[in-house]
């Protein structure tokens, strides 16, 4: 791996994000619904027909197809080469930031997959699946080994305080307002998060999550109408995955150092 062009690292990084992120629009239309992530294979959700192979290239069956499908000509979702692209930036930005290593095949890139999942299906149904907070958190503490700035105990550490932090939050709230505030997805997220970033990732995600949802949190209520007010639900975990990346990519920036991220 290491006799490989540069040129060519960053290719193949930007070929895997798009072959990924076609998969990972998979996970994202299908898991909520609980549904196989195997078959049956691709299919127009409009006519239901199989889609060949040559039509399911990422982001250029889009384009070949003017965005619709070969069958029955409904549009396709501008969601699906989104995705596509965004995965493939994220492959690119782990590989430029963290080299050419067999790290980013188990743990950096897998983790760009969970991002972009939990990002896209928390907007759309308002859920975390368990299937990938869970399986993020079992494959943090798993490869923590591959980060020497981690380790075993500051991964664990990091998981069990970010798992407890919003469970306390969450706790406090329904006592105080009898309501649900954060989700048990919430919850379960920011321990994977712990055990990948540690301690500080957990905090450094907290802060910049509650600051950027805040923002986007009073944008969003001044434009919607009165009536819906009182009904206003945004979904959390996009805000965690903002906040996890800026500290992933850029360090710690709540001692303005910037330490090599997790």
């Amino acid at each position: 791996m290491e006799n490989m062009p540069i040129w060519l690292t960053y290719f193949a990084s930007i070929i895997f994000g798009l072959i990924f992120g076609s998969f990972v629009n998979v996970v994202i239309l299908r898991l909520p619904k609980g549904q196989s992530l195997v078959r049956p294979n691709s299919r127009c959700p409009k006519c239901k027909k199989a889609i060949r192979w040559w039509d399911n290239i990422p982001v250029l069956s889009f384009l070949v197809l003017c965005g619709k499908c070969r069958t029955c000509h409904k549009p396709i979702s501008l969601r699906y080469p989104v995705i596509e692209l965004l995965t493939a930036l994220l492959f690119l930005t782990c590989r430029v930031r963290f080299g050419w290593t067999p790290v980013l095949f188990f743990r950096d890139w897998p983790l760009m997959m969970l991002f972009v999942s939990v990002a896209f299906i928390d907007l759309e149904h308002h859920i975390i699946p368990d299937q990938l907070s869970l399986g993020g958190l079992a494959l943090g503490i798993a490869t923590c080994w591959a980060v020497p700035q981690l380790g075993w105990k500051s991964s664990i550490f990091g998981a069990v305080l970010g798992f407890s932090v919003f469970f306390a939050l969450a706790w406090s709230y329904q006592r105080v307002r009898k309501v649900s505030g954060l989700g048990g997805g919430d919850i379960k997220f920011l321990a994977t998060i712990g055990a990948f970033l540690g301690p500080s990732g957990v905090v450094a995600t907290i802060l910049i999550s509650s600051v950027v949802g805040s923002l986007v949190g009073v944008g969003w209520a001044l434009m919607a109408k009165k009536q819906k007010l009182l009904k206003l639900s945004i979904p959390y975990g996009p805000f965690l995955v903002l906040g996890a990346l800026y500290y992933y990519f850029l360090g710690d920036i709540l001692w303005f150092q910037f330490m090599t991220p997790m």
